[in-house]
């Protein structure tokens, strides 16, 4: 009798702290893997914690399959906070390859143009970046999840149909934006990492069509060497970096885009600390 007794109090127990989870509510700092979607870092997280696996779980902040790092997961009441978490500001490690364009202004996209770059200046990327500097109005990239006219812009933009839309734009600001190294990465290198990251990458991205694009302008056995360089940036939340690269290509006259996105900082949830 008396071992019923503590068995059911340990399941009392044990509801009762499930309850008070639910309704305290949790944050917890999350390290989003190259090539995950938010989506399946949660269901991750399901399996690494299985005493979530009953909690109500969505994620403040959306990271790009081809972007990795902090990601925040709201746990039972904490979603209801959610909007001030979204609003967390954002600080951002991006690795900008410059000669190519996408049309998703990453690598997880069909090369639309490239450009002989042999060399680029440090001091005229700095340049060029600091035009984006400070509060400045962003257009939402064409591969992206904002809705317009009932419809996601990465609908309109597989429908060819982006002619038809007045672009949307936001307000961002960027408190700090500099260039903290510069590098060259080789062909044969660059080709193996876009295999890499866009095989990682589950759901319908058009991964075939992508790659079949990228195999067309670099081979394994080329001798090329592309320009690159690592930005750090610091900036309010909605701010898309595979954007700023796009961007700064089009400020210096050469293609660009997002090579690698890390997320480092979300508010004060840091990278190091992130659960992977």
């Amino acid at each position: 009798m008396l071992g019923i007794l503590t068995e059911m109090a340990d399941i009392l127990n044990m509801e009762n702290s499930a309850a008070k989870r639910s309704q305290t509510g949790q944050v917890l700092n999350l390290y989003k893997q190259l090539g995950e979607t938010p989506r399946e870092r949660l269901e991750r997280l399901r399996v690494q914690k299985p005493h979530y696996e009953s909690e109500v779980l969505s994620y403040a902040g959306r990271l790009d399959p081809m972007a990795e790092g902090v990601m925040l997961a709201l746990v039972g009441s904490a979603n209801k906070r959610r909007d001030a978490y979204l609003e967390l500001s954002k600080e951002y490690v991006l690795d900008i390859l410059f000669g190519f364009a996408t049309d998703t202004y990453d690598v997880l996209g069909r090369v639309m143009e490239i450009g002989d770059v042999e060399d680029i200046a440090r001091s005229a990327v700095q340049k060029g970046l600091n035009e984006f500097r400070g509060h400045v109005e962003q257009e939402y990239p064409p591969y992206s999840s904002k809705t317009v006219e009932g419809k996601s812009l990465f609908e309109w933009a597989r429908n060819n149909a982006l002619s038809a839309l007045v672009m949307p734009s936001r307000s961002v600001t960027i408190h700090h934006i500099d260039v903290t190294a510069m590098y060259k990465v080789p062909e044969p290198t660059l080709l193996n990492y876009i295999e890499d990251g866009v095989s990682r990458v589950t759901g319908d991205f058009r991964q075939d069509e992508v790659l079949r694009t990228w195999r067309k302008h670099l081979k394994k056995e080329g001798d090329r060497e592309f320009p690159c360089a690592t930005v750090k940036i610091e900036c309010t939340s909605g701010t898309y970096a595979r954007s700023i690269a796009h961007g700064l290509g089009k400020e210096l006259g050469i293609p660009a885009l997002a090579l690698h996105i890390l997320r480092t900082k979300v508010g004060e949830y840091a990278v190091e600390k992130s659960l992977k």
